[in-house]
């Protein structure tokens, strides 16, 4: 058995070390780079002069650009769309999972159908409804939509099914309803997949950009990745100040990652296909 400490091993995490940092540090030394340098043919790694001009455009001189009211917007997007996901989802993976009722396998087997569906395909329908409840141009146009998503309830199904039934049953004989068995014995048995789930509704929120343009129209509603295609210009583009906007827009994933990566691990591994 080959060790894993071997030399084919290091270089194999060096090379997919480079594939994945690479972009992300060429963008963030380009942020520091003379919007002239950021053009130069072939382009250079490190910044012959480092400056902060692109942060300073970003930031204070660009008002037509609210990228701060945009970074809030996302946030408070992202983080109420993945909590009312984890809400949704842990409801209905749990009745799918352990309770019994008509045509249970139909309604399951319908939401695992919607998976393989496009999503543009509901773009012109989830308008129409938002338009009927008045939600467009709000934040609720960007939270409610996809709330009870079929990869949610899916995946907390599945790892619902891999839980001990002795947990739930010791529960009933003391006396807990089924509501207070979810709440005080299932939920905390299943941190790291709600962990996980809330990560990935999160950075999904986070990411859209097709959605927003769709639905908000005052700019100052926009969310971050919707409102740096504003950066762009008709003929040229700012590329320190694109790179910075993506800075921007990269570092709250890599927070929430670094600290909850154990638990996407774990609920990851735990969710695997049963049942």
């Amino acid at each position: 058995m080959r060790r894993r400490n071997g030399p084919l091993f290091w270089a194999t995490l060096a090379i997919l070390t480079v594939i994945f940092v690479g972009p992300l540090l060429l963008i963030l030394l380009t942020s520091f780079k003379t919007q002239s340098e950021a053009r130069t043919v072939p382009p250079t790694w490190f910044p012959q002069e480092w400056t902060l001009r692109a942060y300073d455009v970003l930031f204070f001189q660009d008002a037509a650009s609210p990228v701060l009211q945009w970074f809030a917007n996302s946030m408070l997007a992202a983080t109420l769309h993945s909590a009312l996901v984890v809400v949704v989802c842990s409801m209905a993976g749990y009745a799918l999972a352990r309770m019994e009722f008509r045509f249970k396998k139909a309604i399951f087997a319908g939401i695992i159908m919607t998976l393989f569906v496009p999503g543009f395909i509901f773009l012109m329908p989830n308008f129409l409804i938002l338009d009927q409840l008045g939600w467009l141009d709000t934040i609720w146009a960007l939270v409610v939509p996809g709330a009870a998503g079929a990869f949610g309830v899916f995946f907390m199904r599945q790892f619902f099914i891999g839980l001990p039934k002795e947990l739930e049953e010791s529960a009933r004989l003391d006396g807990a309803g089924p509501f207070r068995t979810f709440r005080s014995v299932v939920l905390p048995n299943a941190r790291p997949a709600l962990v996980t789930l809330a990560v990935l509704s999160f950075l999904a929120n986070w990411n859209d950009f097709i959605w927003p343009i769709y639905v908000l129209f005052s700019p100052e509603r926009l969310t971050l990745p919707a409102g740096l295609s504003r950066l762009q210009g008709a003929y040229t583009i700012d590329y320190p100040v694109v790179m910075a906007g993506a800075m921007l827009a990269a570092i709250p994933v890599l927070l929430i990652y670094s600290f909850v990566q154990r638990y996407v691990i774990e609920g990851v591994a735990s969710s695997g296909v049963k049942g």
